[in-house]
């Protein structure tokens, strides 16, 4: 299999699918600023970005190298540039600060599990930190080299290992390399009739053992489930050991350990495979949009579906905010939005909140499930935009990111958060996150996208001019007074997204005092010298 292709250190993906700021875009951020946005700053080029000196040792690349390979063993400036942070908005920032940066001493590519074990058996000797790294997705601080107590850090890649295992057909079940990327795994699955039905919006980038290690939520996450709900076994490379978790569909054989795998984050050890479940691809595919009257409306008919087990397989809400950037943003303007803005007020849906579902499934299976979840719809006053609007979303789906880089270049701050909490308490956390980040952003929108039995998830969206002065400090303040609102109003403090370094203080309010030190003698147990991924999760 080729190697993957890199994303740019400097921002999302790849040039070639960055595309261009729209005039629309411009035009409705300079309406609601009430100023004009900057002219674009480029960011660096790769050679301008200083790092750090690396602190390995001839002897020490030697020993790792004799394990995989001198070619698999990097300490040039490109390689430990693209893995010295992840894709937050501080990682971002700090690309283009022009500050000497800090970076892994090497980068390790492992070939198989017993390269990681052979590597994790040297650093431990050493006292070398490991940062696993899949696809560099992290919004949130997980991959950022910190060495805690020790002099030197490697970044250990796993983009050797992008394997489909095995496939037990009958079984539903598929067993992955932790390298895999998203497109590769639905490539191998779609090939012999399967999908996994897992598209998180980082889909293209990110890898089986990313989602694994942050409890990933995928888009059709509603109707397919998250990955730990699909998570049914799992090998975890760590310094004291292996965990070996066989795939079984469940037992009651003490706490689930394949709990304690998902949501690690590299703290724990190194996820090399991951048993899960699949599902039969799917032969038809609809996405619609539908306008309600209000964001409050539309909660309610998601809630609806949900209880009366008519869900959509994607099924989210935007809020009036969001709905009206994303028509500006889609360019819907002009004669446009106006025949648009009265088609939907003369139906009692002017101004309201955006809804898209879609369905997959077997020819002749989605007709039935369209017709229950229209039908609630429309009972909270929804009007039908067709298919069209669906499809347009689905096409747009995976290159949001793309449209923040552009934003930060023109100065800028576009950041998002997530949090869930249950239905009765939805609107009250949705409320009171939003007062706080309107204190520090002119706009803020929010979404609903994932749903449960007893609840859902927010994930929000805030603007603003960047403070050239400060741009880190204005990000903080903000995400600080979101996160202290999250926990007052009971929600959790990540849906998604996971702890990292941005999250870490927050566990506590999370898990408790006695579930944190719980955590904190698992991974004595399975890292004994704190060697993995230092200062995260916990």
């Amino acid at each position: 299999m080729a190697p993957p292709t890199e994303m740019r250190f400097s921002g999302w993906g790849v040039e070639a699918d960055a595309g261009e700021l729209s005039d629309s875009v411009i035009a409705w951020l300079e309406g609601r600023f009430a100023a004009k946005l900057a002219q674009p700053v480029a960011p660096p080029r790769a050679a301008e970005v200083r790092l750090g000196k690396s602190q390995s040792s001839k002897r020490i690349l030697g020993e790792l190298a004799a394990r995989v390979g001198a070619t698999n063993v990097r300490t040039d400036h490109y390689a430990r540039l693209t893995h010295c942070a992840g894709k937050g908005y501080p990682d971002l920032l700090a690309m283009r600060s022009g500050r000497k940066l800090a970076a892994p001493d090497a980068v390790v590519y492992p070939g198989d599990a017993a390269d990681v074990r052979a590597v994790l058996k040297t650093c431990s000797k050493q006292g070398i930190a490991v940062v696993p790294f899949g696809g560099g997705t992290s919004v949130v601080g997980g991959v950022t080299p910190l060495r805690g107590e020790f002099d030197s850090v490697i970044a250990l890649d796993l983009s050797r290992m992008r394997q489909l295992i095995s496939l037990d057909a009958k079984s539903r079940i598929g067993c992955f390399a932790a390298g895999l990327r998203g497109p590769e795994l639905e490539h191998l699955l779609r090939a012999r009739g399967y999908t996994l039905g897992h598209f998180p919006q980082s889909f293209e980038y990110s890898t089986v053992g990313g989602w694994v290690a942050t409890r990933s939520a995928g888009q059709a996450s509603s109707g397919y489930g998250r990955i730990d709900e699909k998570l049914l076994g799992a090998r975890l490379v760590a310094p004291a050991g292996d965990l070996k978790l066989a795939a079984r569909p469940a037992s009651a054989a003490g706490p689930d350990l394949r709990a304690l795998v998902a949501g690690s984050e590299g703290a724990l050890g190194v996820i090399t495979e991951a048993s899960l479940e699949i599902s039969p691809a799917p032969e038809v595919t609809r996405y619609e949009a539908l306008m309600t009257p209000s964001f409050s409306a539309a909660s309610e008919a998601l809630r609806t579906l949900e209880q009366e087990g008519h869900t959509a397989d994607v099924a989210r809400a935007s809020d009036e905010t969001e709905t009206e950037m994303g028509l500006a943003f889609a360019g819907i303007e002009g004669t446009r939005g106006k025949l648009l803005e009265g088609y939907l007020r003369g139906r009692g849906a002017g101004s309201g909140a955006l809804v898209i579902l879609g369905w997959e499934g077997a020819s002749g299976t989605i007709d039935a499930r369209r017709r229950a979840a229209l039908r609630i719809l429309k009972q909270e006053g929804a009007v039908g935009l067709g298919a069209g609007a669906g499809r347009a979303w689905a096409k747009r789906r995976f290159s949001t990111p793309y449209l923040r880089d552009h934003l930060l270049e023109r100065s800028v701050m576009v950041e998002t958060l997530e949090t869930s909490t249950t239905w009765s308490n939805l609107m009250q956390l949705y409320r009171g996150v939003g007062d706080a980040l309107t204190a520090h952003a002119p706009i803020v929108g929010c979404h609903i996208s994932h749903l449960y039995d007893s609840g859902a998830s927010l994930y929000f969206t805030f603007i603003a001019q960047q403070d050239r002065g400060n741009p880190l400090g204005q990000w903080q303040a903000a995400k600080d007074e979101a996160c202290d609102a999250i926990v007052a109003h009971g929600g959790t403090i990540t849906h998604h997204h996971a702890i990292g370094i941005d999250h870490r203080r927050y566990l506590k309010a999370e898990d408790g005092t006695a579930g944190v030190s719980a955590l904190r003698a698992v991974k004595k147990s399975l890292d004994p010298r704190g060697l993995m991924n230092p200062g995260k999760l916990l």
